[in-house]
């Protein structure tokens, strides 16, 4: 059976899976969901230090400290830049890369490089370091995808802001290994922000969609899940 590794995004905490690990772990599939430096239970560490680098020690140390194997490790949005970089750190020990609505990036690439409308954040961040979280929109597009009610007040109850070093620090993609590792890309095809736009997909690797806002997790857990059984 896999080891579900799965990775929140921008400005979120481990919690934001609340709904999928119960779906993947009744097939005998052990599932990991932990908090990134900065936010969740981790959020007291939150500081102008941290930064990708500090996001991609997190999940390698994780994998590495518990002796994980099969990792099926799976990145939503701005994480997509994370389980690259731990890809490459221990590229033996990754079954499968899911990209889930992420950044897909190359090397030497910033989060910036891959979305550059990221950089109007940037130029706004609060004390030079920090970038509250994203505002509530009009449905469709809601809070991250989010319209229901009582899942937004849910979301934002887990929500930290987002130092602005995870979207300067360059991915380092230098270990030919990690190239070899399957990748299924999952997109929500449902609202989409304005300026949000995503690169082609490699030839070979597989897609998947989902009709539903960016909070795919929150939306439609059991579908999601139902995709994350497929390559595990």
């Amino acid at each position: 059976m896999a080891t579900f590794l799965l990775v929140h995004g921008a400005w979120h905490s481990g919690r934001c899976w609340d709904r999928v690990v119960p779906l993947l772990e009744p097939a005998g599939h052990r599932v990991l969901a932990p908090s990134l430096t900065g936010y969740g239970d981790k959020a007291h560490l939150l500081g102008p230090g941290v930064g990708l680098g500090t996001h991609v020690d997190d999940i390698a140390g994780l994998i590495e400290g518990e002796g994980l194997d099969d990792v099926v490790l799976v990145g939503h949005s701005y994480a997509g830049m994370v389980i690259s970089g731990v890809s490459h750190r221990v590229p033996k020990r990754i079954a499968h890369l899911v990209f889930l609505d992420a950044m897909v990036p190359r090397d030497g690439e910033t989060a910036v490089d891959v979305l550059p409308v990221a950089r109007q954040l940037v130029d706004a961040a609060v004390d030079g370091w920090r970038i509250p979280p994203m505002p509530e929109q009009p449905p469709p597009l809601g809070l991250f995808g989010v319209t229901d009610p009582g899942d937004v007040a849910w979301l934002r109850s887990m929500l930290s802001d987002q130092p602005v070093r995870c979207l300067q620090e360059p991915v380092r993609l230098d270990d030919p290994a990690a190239r070899t590792i399957p990748r299924t890309h999952i997109h929500c095809v449902g609202s989409r922000p304005a300026g949000i736009t995503r690169r082609p997909v490699p030839a070979g690797e597989r897609v998947r969609e989902l009709q539903t806002g960016h909070d795919c997790m929150i939306t439609t857990p059991v579908e999601l899940a139902g995709l994350l059984l497929e390559v595990a």
